[in-house]
């Protein structure tokens, strides 16, 4: 498979993936308004968002398992549902909501997938690759939660896909098994895959994604990079310290970096963008204040997530096992 092109080249990549005014209901509540966006080869695509958003109908529409009510989806120049046999030999699917035969062994399951493609991936390859070698003969029903996504994965990939979907794939797992199955996914990409990661979990996006769409009520309300979407939307930085001496607030709030200025007590906090530090700290200086106990904090991912749907993100698991 060709090698993973850099992070930033994969914003100016072809896109494989183009979703235009997608809408999708059932009955009559509306789980799709207006969804549109691309995914460049190569890309790691996140898709966020509050339980009910939309999420999981955006997927299944795009990888032709649900079929749109409205607006346009190509996938590597096919369209989901005229296409489905195409799309199914360069699409794989790891579903939320996935199960299989627990009296199936890893190597059944495995060998079962493979002989619905043309031309299979080498599961013993995909196996070792996925840490699930010395499990190949143990029953599904066996497994750990980590173990089990991680056979989500192979199956996911058996097919030797261009573009993998995979939705909430570590929803339940602990820690560790979490940030193993991270490590897992960026290899896939080094692989050559195009991904669709479908999560609530901030943290997770933070480490994954090149892209971020943020949808909403069936929309998507913010399109960026992780970073540019908290830097933009996140409500700035924070910068808290005590100052040496008492000083006229208007020696910062006149700065072009700073956007409120607060008083907690005896602390001042700073919040605006660009060079906060640095700025403050020279004009505390020109008024011969220092500026101790500092403390920045940058916007995050989560803080324009509940900025922009007003709900919280969804909190890391701690439990699950591997």
């Amino acid at each position: 498979m060709p090698s993973y092109p850099t992070r930033r080249a994969t914003q100016r990549a072809h896109p494989v993936i183009e979703v235009t005014g997608l809408h999708k209901a059932y009955g009559t509540t509306v789980a799709v308004e207006d969804v549109s966006f691309t995914v460049g080869e190569g890309e790691i695509f996140g898709i966020l968002g509050p339980n009910g958003a939309g999420k999981t109908t955006t997927v299944e529409c795009i990888s032709g398992l649900r079929a749109p009510d409205g607006g346009t989806i190509g996938v590597l120049g096919l369209d989901p549902q005229r296409d489905r046999h195409a799309i199914r030999e360069l699409v794989g699917v790891q579903l939320q909501e996935g199960s299989m035969p627990s009296k199936l062994t890893v190597r059944e399951l495995v060998g079962l997938f493979a002989s619905f493609y043309a031309n299979p991936a080498d599961g013993g390859e995909l196996l070792e690759l996925l840490g699930l070698t010395t499990k190949r003969d143990d029953y599904y029903k066996t497994l750990s939660g980590g173990q089990k996504q991680r056979l989500s994965i192979a199956l996911a990939l058996i097919g030797n896909p261009k573009v993998a979907i995979l939705d909430e794939l570590t929803t339940g797992l602990d820690p560790q098994a979490r940030r193993e199955t991270w490590s897992l996914i960026e290899g896939v990409r080094d692989r050559g895959v195009t991904i669709v990661l479908v999560t609530h979990f901030m943290d997770e996006a933070e480490r994954l994604c090149d892209r971020v769409a943020l949808i909403d009520s069936g929309r998507v309300i913010a399109l960026d990079t992780p970073v540019g979407l908290a830097e933009r939307e996140g409500g700035g930085n924070h910068m808290r310290f005590h100052p040496s001496r008492r000083f006229d607030d208007a020696l910062l709030t006149c700065l072009p970096e700073v956007d409120r200025l607060e008083h907690q007590g005896d602390r001042i906090v700073v919040s605006g963008t660009g060079d906060l530090l640095n700025a403050v700290i020279s004009a505390l200086a020109t008024a011969d204040t220092e500026a101790k106990d500092v403390q920045l904090q940058s916007a995050t991912l989560e803080d324009a997530f509940v900025r922009l749907t007003g709900h919280p993100s969804q909190t890391a698991p701690q439990d699950g096992g591997r």
